[in-house]
């Protein structure tokens, strides 16, 4: 068996900014949506998380821009995107945990049956007891899910770099 040969500086470059473009697209176009809904329901603190997420797409998107019209300097746009992400993630979970509110939940509870809500709520835990845990869980399921996402992304900017700029200097 034959192996492939690697991919051409300029191939590696084409896929990075596909990636980068994807990603903040996706990154703003949902964050934005967020933000305007959460405005249109008057909520302050998630129409500012919304906002500063977008914010971290749009920056994902001038960085591809930078790289697409020659300028090296973007690829280190494009790994801050990722880490503003991530510090933004990280930011809002800590304030969720800091400040519980379980009306959400509790919300959701009075829609299901007595059999449902047996089955939700932990023996030994009141009602609750139990939505406080699924709460923290919730976030702190968010927090671990977005470490390995954006970190790896930040590293897959990282890596590419190297080809990036051979791309760039054979005029790519």
């Amino acid at each position: 068996m034959s192996k492939t040969p690697p991919l051409l500086p300029a191939e590696l470059m084409r896929r990075t900014l596909r990636t980068a473009h994807f990603d903040g697209l996706s990154i703003l176009v949902l964050s934005g949506l967020f933000a305007l809904v959460s405005a249109s329901a008057q909520d302050k603190l998630g129409t500012v998380v919304g906002l500063m997420v977008a914010g971290a797409g749009a920056i994902e998107l001038h960085g591809a821009g930078l790289v697409r019209h020659g300028e090296f300097k973007g690829m280190k746009w494009l790994v801050l995107s990722q880490l503003y992400l991530l510090a933004t993630i990280l930011g809002f979970v800590r304030y969720k945990l800091g400040h519980v509110d379980l009306g959400f939940l509790r919300q959701a509870f009075t829609y299901m049956s007595a059999d449902q809500k047996q089955q939700l709520v932990q023996p030994g835990l009141t009602e609750d007891e139990s939505l406080g845990a699924m709460y923290s869980l919730l976030y702190y399921l968010i927090a671990l899910l977005s470490i390995p996402y954006q970190g790896g992304m930040a590293l897959y900017y990282l890596r590419r770099r190297r080809a990036v700029a051979a791309a760039l200097a054979q005029g790519g």
